[in-house]
Parts: structure tokens; sequence; C-alpha cells
């Protein structure tokens, strides 16, 4: 019942992963033609200031964009880059040699020794380490023990793997609509100022539109640079999820040479 109860939870997490990739990878498509569609005009604006660096010409327009709309964006720009700092560095920490750990678990379980792999377990960082403490921490139960055991803190590490993902979609989700509120809103009050100036005249509607847009390319370079650290770090997390599989498997064939 062990066995079944992991291969239907393997079969589900493979399941997430590529519908997340999925999603993701349409994210990024649509995100990247709509960039593409605004990269022209910014090119054009920087050969007209004489500007050879596009992001003078950003640092620029960002400064002349409606302070309400714009720091909105900056702020999601900033908490996001945050947590995708924090998830790198903590992935990256958790990324360990997991062969040479199960050799060196091997070696202690071979001489009767749990407690020093326990300890060797508790010495490295990530979360192999951690389910492989579980396992061992179970094996006095047999090895339907440690594989429920294995199975059970598996899904623990998953979601800390995943920690903080949600809030990075979510900035990634609000940076262009809070582009887009801003460009209507900006669009409502240009047509309030023809309203009331009674006329069509363009140096009525231009600053206010030419703001407008500015909003929605700034929510759009925001929300593409998070989605880039998005992809990197999902893809980080699923190197660590396939070794620590690997890990599992290893480990429980040890314990089965081994037990006694």
């Amino acid at each position: 019942m062990t066995l079944v109860t992991k291969a239907i939870n393997l079969i589900s997490l493979k399941k997430r992963i590529m519908n997340r990739k999925l999603l993701m990878t349409a994210g990024l498509f649509t995100l990247g033609m709509l960039l593409f569609s605004t990269t022209p005009a910014l090119a054009q604006e920087a050969e007209a200031t004489g500007e050879t660096g596009v992001f003078q010409v950003l640092k620029e327009q960002f400064i002349a964009g409606d302070w309400r709309f714009m720091s909105l964006v900056l702020v999601c720009l900033i908490l996001g880059l945050a947590f995708c700092i924090e998830r790198i560095i903590t992935l990256n920490i958790a990324t360990v040699n997991t062969d040479k750990l199960v050799n060196q678990i091997e070696e202690k379980v071979a001489s009767g020794d749990i407690e020093g792999a326990k300890e060797l377990c508790k010495a490295t960082p990530g979360p192999t380490a951690s389910i492989l403490y579980e396992g061992l921490n179970n094996s006095d139960k047999g090895i339907e023990g440690v594989e429920k055991a294995i199975v059970s803190y598996g899904s623990v590490q998953m979601g800390l793997l995943e920690k903080g993902l949600v809030w990075i979609s979510l900035f990634i989700a609000i940076a262009p609509m809070l582009g887009f509120m801003g460009t209507v809103i900006g669009m409502i009050y240009a047509f309030d100022r023809i309203e009331a100036a009674g006329d069509l005249s363009p140096s009525i509607v231009a600053g206010g539109i030419k703001v407008a847009l500015l909003t929605t390319v700034f929510g759009l370079i925001v929300a593409i640079i998070l989605q880039i650290f998005y992809n990197y770090i999902v893809s980080k997390i699923d190197g660590i999820v396939n070794r620590m599989e690997d890990a599992t498997v290893a480990f429980i064939d040890v314990m089965v040479r081994h037990q006694k």
C-alpha cells in the first residue's frame, strides 16, 4: 500500500510540474510579444534624444511617468526581486552532491552506525538530507516504515522548496495589471481634458496619453524580469526534486541490502 501511495504522489508531482511549465511558457511568450512590440518605440526615442543606451531612456521615461502608478510598479519589482534572491540563495545552499551523501550513509549503515548516519544527515544542508534523516529515524520500523516516512516528509520538503513562489507569481501578474490600469486612467484623463477644452488638439492629450502608455511599458518590463527569475527558480527546484527522488530510491536500496 505504501508503494502505491508513493507512485501516486510521484505521478501527481510530475503532473504539477508539467502544468506549471506550460503556464509559465505561455505567460512568458505573451509578455515577450508585448515587450517586443514596444521596443521599436524606445529605440526611436533613444535615437531622437541622442542617447546610445536603452537603460538611460528607460530611466528618463520612468521619471516622466505618473508617480502614482510608477511607484506601485517599482514596489512590485523590489518585492519580487527580494523573493527571487531569497529563493535563489536558499536553493543554491540546498543543492548538494546526493550521490556522495548516499555513499557516506551506506558506509555508516553497513557498519551498524545508524546514529552516525543520522548525524551526517543533520550536518548536511538541503531537503534530501532531511528526508534521508527521517528514513533513518524510522529504520527500526522496517523498510515499509522507511518508505512511509520518506513519502510523507518528501511532500513537506516540496512545499518548503516552493515557498515564496506564489508571491513572485502575484507580482508577475500585478505589475502589468497596474500598468494597464494606469493606461486606462490616463486615457480617461486625456478625454476629460478634451471635453473641458472642447477641442481635439494633439497638444491637449499628448502628454496624458504618453504617461498612460509609459505605465504599461514599465509594468510589462517588471513582469518579464520577474518571469525570467521565476523560470530559473522553478528549474532549480525541478533539479533538486529529481536528485531527491534518485537519492531516496538509492537510500531504500541501501536499507534493503543492510537490513538486519
